[in-house]
């Protein structure tokens, strides 16, 4: 198995004589079936817990000393505050210490246990009895052609469908919320690329198996075939472009009646929000094969019945009705999650998930998490694009406890999993839908096609315990966030695996704007889970104790960060411009912890990033934008969830762009910040630059002139500094820019003016 697996093209042979004298069919191989339990048996997996844990223990113990002594401050100045405007500045400061010292505590379940795995494919011939490997259905959803472009979900489509892994053990199921033709013309294309991309692939043992990748890289052949193929996909990236930019498929572009009945269902009728299903099986395996003679994988379009009447529930909806339409046509044992622009990177990807998926010691492992890791990053990652906390830092210490949060892509699932928890099993409405049922007929039969359709309908839904005990779970905008956390609630453990050549590579944002609204939209959805009746703090910390408990906590309370940010961010250099000082002086006993804990916080965090492997730089920037976020995207997303618990409409879900300027392509090569939209996300961001800038210039100018002591103002004074250092991005794009990527006039304006209002309240009330 594994030399076939590793591409040993002679073991394919030995492949089918073991299928066709077994006497079974693959789906009768069920995956508790393929692997030996013997205590003899070599492992499979291995990890080690990390030796920082023991310092980080002794750490925390005497931080939470040193918070509890702040507390304890607060606490004395409250008591001997002068009037009512002291007491109300003591107090904001304390309320904000206490969130800071609430959201730390919760960092530390990450730091109690960090483990790293390693897997050995090479044991895995040693412990498999039956030579079936499991079926893996991939889902890929895509809802807006535009901000999506439908040749990079290709890419992503073509990447998987080349694994290094029988090809009649894979489906591909695509979902298109847009339901826009143009995307089924796309995978029209890319069905037909794919029967001379996946034998190249491998006959040339190729490693990148996205073809864009592939053609781009330093690493693509120069023999005759790599040539003709990559004119081939330049060729469908060309036809498939120029159909998106048109905005329909002409009659030149239909070839076959097939085609002609497929394109025949957009009729006037049909529009995005309001349409019927189409289930589109453009590759079926036995049927269609390469130019080689092997079969292809399958490769189904789905969109899914829309109706304005119906609620459609987002991405988590889209996940449903995938999972109900696989089940009726292949209804594989594993499932795989990717986002559109998420494409394989390592074709042996699958083994290492076979190395956890295989242990039958393991059977209570929901599903395998591969980090998020993103290509195109520019040298210092300006936006903190890799969130190297959220995806690669964080998981490794959630892995030590009970398992990561999932994080919407790279995700290899146990079908059962999406059905009750491992020992409190829940039946689908239907028994085709349950991950027992076996498929025996062809994906395009009639009665598959038929069950297919009915279960893709809007108001299937309607009366059953899909999205709430069965599936992908409602409830929030982060249904990733939220799916995981459930499972884990219900008894599923989890593995974060973190291969040195990572799995999966992905884009990212690459202007401020986007970065900052997605960040919004997160933190709205996970709000949403925050103050839920099934809350981490209280629930998930019923459900699995403490540890995982503030862990997911961590992640749900997100938005709480805008509130100390904020605080900081104008509070001290508003009292430093009214002559008002809330901080000890320098020569006071009480300085010395503050420093302590100002330094102790930043140097832990930056070496929490330096041993996984960044730069000194890259920690910088993804602090200062930490800072950015929380006074703009948790700020924002707060009040928006605010407004949304009492019922005030908000702007709902909102698709990031995966479509590149040149020109803020251009920007962000160069490491520049790109503010040429005007964002209100950009106001309070701008406001605290103008007001850190301020204070910091006159507490300069104060100290020059003897106006005022060192001592006294010196933690207001390095606050404001850091404020600027922070914020120089705003001030290059303010004063020093010309460019389309300069802060507009409006949100100039708009801040200068808002900084002076909040001046003129603060010197009233310090008089």
């Amino acid at each position: 198995m594994l030399s076939f697996l590793m591409g040993d093209d002679n073991f394919l042979s030995s492949f089918h004589f073991i299928r066709q004298s077994s006497g079974k069919t693959y789906n009768q191989v069920e995956m508790a079936a393929t692997t030996s339990s013997s205590p003899s048996s070599p492992p499979l997996h291995t990890f080690k817990v990390l030796k920082r844990r023991l310092w980080n223990r002794i750490f925390a113990l005497i931080f939470t000393s040193a918070i509890l002594s702040l507390i304890l401050h607060h606490f004395l100045c409250l008591l001997h505050s002068e009037n009512t405007t002291t007491f109300l500045l003591h107090l904001n400061l304390l309320f904000s210490d206490l969130i800071l010292s609430f959201m730390w505590a919760t960092t530390q379940s990450f730091r109690w246990r960090p483990i790293r795995r390693a897997v050995h494919p090479k044991n895995l011939m040693q412990v498999t009895k039956v030579w079936n490997l499991p079926k893996l259905d991939v889902f890929i959803c895509t809802p807006d052609p535009y901000k999506e472009p439908p040749i990079g979900v290709v890419n992503t489509a073509l990447s998987v469908m080349a694994y290094n892994y029988p090809s009649d053990r894979i489906s591909v199921y695509v979902s298109d919320d847009g339901g826009s033709e143009l995307t089924l013309f796309a995978f029209m294309e890319a069905a037909k690329f794919a029967t001379h991309w996946l034998p190249f692939c491998r006959d040339y043992k190729i490693e990148d198996r996205c073809p864009a990748a592939y053609f781009s890289s330093s690493h693509c052949s120069s023999t005759t075939d790599a040539e003709e193929l990559k004119m081939m996909y330049e060729t469908m990236k060309m036809k498939v472009e120029c159909v998106v930019d048109r905005g329909y498929v002409g009659d030149e572009h239909i070839k076959t009646d097939k085609q002609r009945e497929a394109f025949s269902r957009w009729a006037d009728e049909f529009t995005r929000q309001d349409h019927s299903t189409v289930i589109q099986v453009l590759l079926e395996n036995g049927q269609d094969k390469d130019i080689t003679g092997v079969d292809m994988p399958n490769l189904v379009y789905v969109s899914r019945q829309k109706s304005k009447a119906s609620h459609h529930h987002f991405k988590a909806g889209a996940l449903n009705v995938l999972v109900r339409v696989s089940a009726a046509m292949t209804n594989a044992p594993l499932i795989l999650t990717l986002d559109c622009d998420m494409y394989s990177n390592d074709p042996n990807t699958l083994v290492q998930v076979l190395c956890f998926m295989l242990d039958s010691k393991m059977l209570n492992y929901g599903y395998v998490q591969f980090p998020q890791r993103f290509h195109g990053i520019n040298k210092n990652d300006i936006y903190g694009g890799e969130n190297k906390r959220l995806f690669q830092i964080n998981p490794i210490g959630m892995d030590g406890l009970a398992g990561t949060n999932y994080v919407g892509t790279g995700t290899f699932f146990r079908r059962q999993a999406f059905f009750g928890g491992p020992w409190s099993y829940v039946s689908a409405e239907k028994p085709e839908l349950n991950p027992e049922h076996i498929v025996d007929k062809s994906i395009q039969s009639e009665a598959v096609l038929e069950m297919a359709q009915s279960v893709a309908s809007c108001e299937y839904e309607n009366g059953t315990k899909w999205g709430s005990k069965i599936g992908f779970r409602y409830g929030s905008l982060v249904e990733d966030y939220f799916t995981g956390y459930q499972l884990n609630c219900e008894g599923w453990d989890s593995v974060f695996y973190h291969p040195d050549r990572a799995a999966f590579s992905g884009d990212i944002p690459i202007n401020l704007d986007d970065v900052l609204s997605q960040n919004k939209r997160w933190c709205v959805g996970l709000l949403e889970v925050a103050f839920s009746k099934y809350s981490p703090i209280i629930f998930g910390t019923q459900s699995r104790g403490i540890l995982m408990g503030l862990a997911y906590s961590h992640f749900a309370f997100w938005g709480i960060w805008s509130i100390p940010i904020t605080i900081y961010a104008f509070i001290p250099q508003l009292t430093l411009l009214n002559g008002v000082s809330p901080f000890p002086k320098v020569s006071d006993p009480w300085f010395l912890l503050y420093v302590f804990l100002f330094l102790g916080s930043y140097i832990q965090d930056c070496l929490d990033f330096m041993l996984m492997g960044t730069t000194f730089q890259r920690w910088w920037n993804d602090q200062r934008m930490w800072l950015i976020r929380g006074v703009s995207s948790y700020l924002f997303g707060s009040i928006e969830f605010f407004l949304k618990s009492l019922g005030i409409s908000t702007f709902g879900f909102v698709i990031t762009s995966k479509v590149i300027d040149d020109e803020q392509n251009k920007h962000y090569e160069q490491g520049v910040f790109e503010f040429g939209v005007a964002s209100p996300l950009f106001v309070p961001l701008t406001t605290a630059a103008i007001i850190n800038f301020i204070a910091f210039s006159v507490g300069v100018t104060r100290l020059i002139l003897g106006h005022s002591k060192l001592e006294e103002i010196f933690i207001q004074l390095v606050l404001s500094g850091f404020g600027v250092v922070n914020c120089w991005p705003v001030y290059e794009a303010i004063l020093l820019r010309n460019d389309k990527g300069k802060m507009s006039l409006k949100i100039t304006i708009l801040s200068s003016l808002l900084a002076f209002s909040l001046y003129s309240l603060s010197h009233c009330l310090a008089s």
